[in-house]
């Protein structure tokens, strides 16, 4: 079984965090998206008994709704495919570092050269 190194143990603590982030982040904008919508249920309701205009009032419910529960999902969406990135940006920095180290400053110029092609000045 391979030791791990302390590299290893922060890049797991980092994936962990991030986790535990993304789930309140979820859970609280959950929240304030439910008060919301309860806010303007109510609303709606006291203007529809003070006008008694529900068809028209409900067009505005509707439009104000789809609008927060787009926005909702649409971040949280967001949101997640950044970390994701972010997550796969540290781990290609974790390995780009371990492949340097391995191949030396001696033979640095000669790997970059066939994996990236000759440079163009």
């Amino acid at each position: 079984m391979p030791t791990e190194t302390a590299l290893d143990a922060m890049m797991r603590t980092d994936d962990l965090t991030a986790q535990q982030a993304d789930q309140v982040r979820w859970r609280y904008g959950f929240l304030v998206v439910v008060i919301g919508i309860v806010a303007i249920l109510a609303a709606f309701g006291a203007a529809v008994f003070a006008t008694q205009e529900s068809v028209v009032l409900f067009a505005g419910l509707a439009g104000v709704v789809g609008t927060i529960m787009g926005a909702y999902f649409g971040i949280q969406a967001g949101q997640s495919g950044k970390a994701k990135v972010e997550a796969e940006l540290a781990r290609s920095q974790e390995l780009v570092v371990r492949l340097a180290a391995y191949v030396g400053t001696e033979h640095a110029p000669r790997v970059i050269d066939e994996v990236l092609g000759r440079r163009r000045n």
